[in-house]
């Protein structure tokens, strides 16, 4: 069912999206932030990962960080969704979780020191911005996918340079 439908008269009604769909939709508000609303989330991300990465104990870091980016992804899609759906955009600039998904992806495995989080943190977004092949093509999934995906991928792009750089010694 769409957001903004037909009534009988044939004029347009919107349907609201719930909260739960703006709180995470916005990662908090910071959808709301100007200007870059998504430089906003994946700065508060970078954030979030590293004062909480570095409180877990070393071998849970990898599972909770996926699990974290899994549980991102799959309460994001419909959270995007019902928000696109309430404004009457296809990707509406509010909507920022999906920076939150991508930019998680990209520390997997990545040392938690300034260093890491800082080029994490510039080749995500440098990889969100530009979108290069196919990711483009991803943006062209229906609805609340295709707002998250595309940034899914960005992030396991930015994944494969982060750990090449941590595999020759670029990163530490």
């Amino acid at each position: 069912m769409s957001a903004a439908e037909i009534t009988e008269s044939g004029s347009q009604r919107i349907t609201p999206a719930p909260a739960w769909a703006w709180i995470v939709g916005t990662f908090f508000g910071t959808g709301l932030l100007k200007p870059g609303p998504g430089t906003w989330a994946s700065l508060a991300t970078t954030l979030i990962w590293f004062a909480l990465g570095r409180s877990l104990p070393v071998r849970v870091q990898i599972p909770v960080n996926l699990a974290l980016a899994a549980l991102v992804t799959v309460v994001g899609i419909p959270a995007a969704t019902r928000i696109a759906r309430a404004v009457g955009k296809k990707d509406p600039g509010i909507v920022v979780i999906d920076e939150t998904a991508g930019q998680l992806l990209t520390f997997v495995g990545a040392s938690l020191n300034w260093q890491c989080m800082l080029a994490g943190l510039i080749l995500f977004r440098a990889l969100d911005i530009t979108k290069p092949f196919p990711i483009r093509r991803l943006e062209k999934l229906p609805e609340g996918t295709g707002i998250v995906v595309d940034d899914v991928g960005a992030g396991l792009y930015a994944l494969a340079v982060m750990q090449l750089l941590l595999h020759f010694g670029i990163l530490k």
